[in-house]
């Protein structure tokens, strides 16, 4: 099984789950509300299927850059691959439409998904779709609880925008490491100020609500974490691995800073989960 876990990324798999809890809680939805556990299942499932097919598509560049991978080493077929990976998306899709979620935002998704896994080594663009896929999977969890323009969805929609931009700071961390020489002053600053966009959204949201002292915790504890990384990022070489890592672990956060004002036990919860995320990356790669 495990080079199904590398090829899945599973060690990534419970950034996806706290997506689509603090998407539903935020939305309306009951913690104890048995949707939400196939909403997690559903998630579940596009999360490995795209990350299966990912390497199914990259298989003739992991042949020649990455041969210890389980495609190119021999550990799992081609063919199984591509199977698997699409049978999970459909699975995963149908599971959230009979859950519930809207048929487009779900649609919306899988297509992105797919998209990103075909195209995103021919165009650096597709940053982008990266991102807009973990927003997607948010407003997918959110609909479920929340008809398309209800007041639910409406709160849910910054925090997936936050999520999404940090997402896509995550993947232009990544791919410094591509660069050779001193890295790109600008691509850099740019990153780190996608990285920063949570906690400018959780703070601007919260300080029109009163905020919470454990939001101001939450807040700190994820601005240290993205300092330690963009710090490290500047290093380059063998460094950015360690800082997308942590960054990668980080997810947790973004979704305790959004679901603090509705669990704190939930959000403080999240939390404990990075550096629990970041000791499973040594044993599946997160990347």
């Amino acid at each position: 099984m495990r080079p199904w876990f590398h090829l899945a990324r599973i060690s990534n798999l419970p950034t996806a789950w706290t997506n689509v809890t603090a998407a539903w809680l935020i939305a309306g939805g009951a913690l104890l509300d048995a949707r939400l556990g196939w909403l997690l299942l559903a998630g579940s499932l596009l999360y490995t299927g795209g990350m299966i097919m990912n390497d199914a598509a990259d298989v003739e560049f992991d042949r020649e850059h990455r041969k210890e991978r389980p495609i190119p080493s021999g550990q799992v077929s081609l063919r199984s691959a591509w199977v698997v990976s699409i049978v999970m998306l459909l699975t995963g899709a149908t599971i959230a439409a009979v859950t519930g979620a809207n048929p487009k935002f779900t649609a919306f998704l899988v297509g992105g998904i797919v998209l990103y896994d075909l195209y995103h080594k021919q165009w650096a663009g597709s940053v982008i779709i990266m991102g807009a896929c973990r927003v997607l999977l948010y407003l997918m969890a959110a609909s479920a609880v929340a008809p398309f323009d209800a007041a639910g969805l409406m709160l849910a929609l910054p925090f997936a925008v936050a999520l999404g931009c940090y997402i896509v700071g995550i993947s232009l961390a990544a791919r410094l490491e591509l660069q050779k020489g001193s890295l790109p002053v600008p691509m850099l600053m740019l990153a780190f100020a996608l990285l920063y966009t949570p906690a400018i959204v959780c703070a601007m949201r919260f300080s029109a609500a009163g905020g919470s002292p454990l939001l101001v915790v939450v807040l700190g504890v994820f601005a240290l974490l993205v300092a330690y990384a963009t710090h490290t990022l500047r290093k380059g070489g063998a460094a950015i691995g360690s800082a997308v890592g942590w960054l990668l672990a980080g997810i947790v956060i973004v979704d305790a800073l959004a679901v603090a004002h509705v669990s704190a036990p939930l959000a403080l919860g999240f939390v404990a989960l990075t550096p629990l995320l970041r000791l499973w990356q040594r044993w599946v790669a997160a990347t």
